[in-house]
């Protein structure tokens, strides 16, 4: 049964005080040691795109803005498909927490079910749709080939994504962050050597790309897939497709669905925005993204620890746990956000050397990163939070909120379009709009919701 939350003791602010120093090192022990793997397997996502962007922008600056629409869309496509970790962490550590291993492993086992079955059917509409997805993003002559070629290519991985998806949520939930690093890892190197290989060695040129990439996030999933299904032996879970369990595994993963969809819009929206704003904009937004998308991911390592810890601590029922999780967390989150901001403002230019030799490019990276960098700390609240309200189950409010911000952001993104002049400074107010009032607005929705204590659901 779920019960609300019965416990009243701590502190319900995000940014309250109030741990001993014990609790304090003990807590950051376990957040570190779930954060720091983590972090490795989150990264390789972006890592294979700034691979994808270092490898093709040398090409050209027409293959590398038809690279960024084309990667826009899979990583769309993609964090679409993230209730499948996410969901599905949540799910199986409730469960571990309540003692209920084999139930959380059959869970998981029905999840991968999803994953196959979404994955095959997504790729093969857009191996058809890819050339009207590409002119809806606004993709013309050059641009336009260069991003349906890598788009066809690229489409044939997103099985295996999917499957990884799934299968590095059932590992999370069991607070298993160490086996997706070296998946990830070995999933990073493979994608640059066959990129080499196939763009240059070959001479395939973008198309190169996408099936490097296809390979290797089919192979990692094969990997984890094998790893999952082992572990679900061992706990005596049953490994045939559940019409019921997928069912469950779908309708807890809607709300996060809507979640995530309001992201992935305020995404496609700024894509739109500098996709108006010419080629050099376009180009320079590509880089920017990656080098953001890698930040990004790198600060979520500490979600995911929050996600895990906290449903861990809710199934348990123990919510003092997670009131102190959530403050050190949030700490953790800020101090890290800083550190990568100053590191990304700092080597912006140094950044655009590695992925153009346009000049104006150069310097839309360059100011554009600098913007990034500056509000990259409030990024780090942002994530954290979400993190927990996703390892609380707090699906349908993150639902509601997400869709508040976006609404919110659309008109400051749109105003750029309109107003903004091309190149550099256009690229810097894009960012002004999306790394600071989209994140100021999903800043202040889910802190008033973390104030309180109705997500702080317990039991399983």
């Amino acid at each position: 049964m779920r019960g609300r939350d019965r416990t009243r003791e701590g502190d319900a602010s995000p940014s309250g005080t109030g741990l001993a120093p014990g609790e304090r090192r003990r807590l950051d022990r376990q957040i570190l040691a779930l954060a720091v793997p983590a972090l490795g397997a989150l990264v390789a996502e972006p890592l294979f795109v700034l691979v994808d962007s270092a490898i093709v922008g040398h090409l050209g600056t027409a293959q590398l803005a038809g690279l960024s629409l084309a990667s826009t869309l899979l990583v769309t496509i993609v964090g679409l498909a993230v209730f499948l970790a996410y969901a599905t962490t949540a799910a199986v550590a409730r469960r571990v927490g309540a003692g209920q291993v084999r139930e959380a492993m059959q869970s998981g086992v029905d999840g991968m079910w999803l994953a196959t079955g979404l994955g095959v059917v997504l790729a093969g509409v857009l191996l058809v749709v890819a050339p009207w997805a590409v002119g809806a993003m606004g993709g013309a002559d050059d641009v336009a080939r260069h991003a349906v070629v890598y788009l066809r290519w690229s489409s044939l991985g997103l099985p295996g994504m999917l499957i990884v998806l799934a299968s590095t949520g059932v590992l999370r939930g069991l607070q298993d962050t160490r086996t997706p690093l070296w998946v990830a890892a070995g999933g990073a190197a493979l994608n640059a050597v066959l990129n080499v290989v196939l763009v240059y060695g070959a001479g395939l040129g973008i198309a190169g790309s996408g099936i490097g990439t296809a390979i290797a996030q089919t192979a990692m999933g094969a990997v984890l897939a094998v790893v999952v299904v082992r572990g679900a032996r061992r706990h005596g879970a049953s490994l045939r497709p559940a019409a019921g369990g997928i069912w469950a595994n779908a309708r807890a993963g809607a709300p996060l669905f809507v979640r995530t969809l309001s992201l992935r819009l305020a995404i496609l929206v700024t894509v739109f925005v500098a996709t108006g704003l010419g080629e050099v904009t376009l180009a320079g937004y590509q880089v920017v993204n990656a080098v953001w998308l890698l930040a990004a991911f790198a600060l979520d390592a500490l979600a995911i620890a929050a996600q895990a810890l906290v449903g861990h601590g809710l199934g348990a029922g123990d919510v003092p746990r997670v009131r102190a999780l959530l403050r050190r967390s949030l700490q953790w989150g800020v101090g890290a956000g800083a550190v990568l901001g100053v590191v990304m403002a700092a080597g912006g230019w140094w950044f655009a050397l590695l992925f153009t030799t346009d000049p104006q490019v150069r310097t839309a990276v360059a100011l554009g990163m600098a913007v990034c960098g500056l509000l990259l700390p409030m990024a780090g609240w942002v994530f954290v939070l979400d993190g927990v309200l996703i390892g609380a189950g707090d699906g349908r409010y993150l639902a509601w909120a997400g869709m508040l911000t976006l609404v919110a952001y659309v008109p400051f993104a749109l105003a750029v379009r309109a107003w903004a002049p091309d190149g550099a400074a256009g690229l810097a107010w894009l960012w002004l709009a999306f790394a600071g009032v989209f994140m100021a607005a999903r800043a202040l929705t889910t802190g008033l919701r973390a104030r309180g204590s109705r997500w702080m659901v317990t039991g399983v």
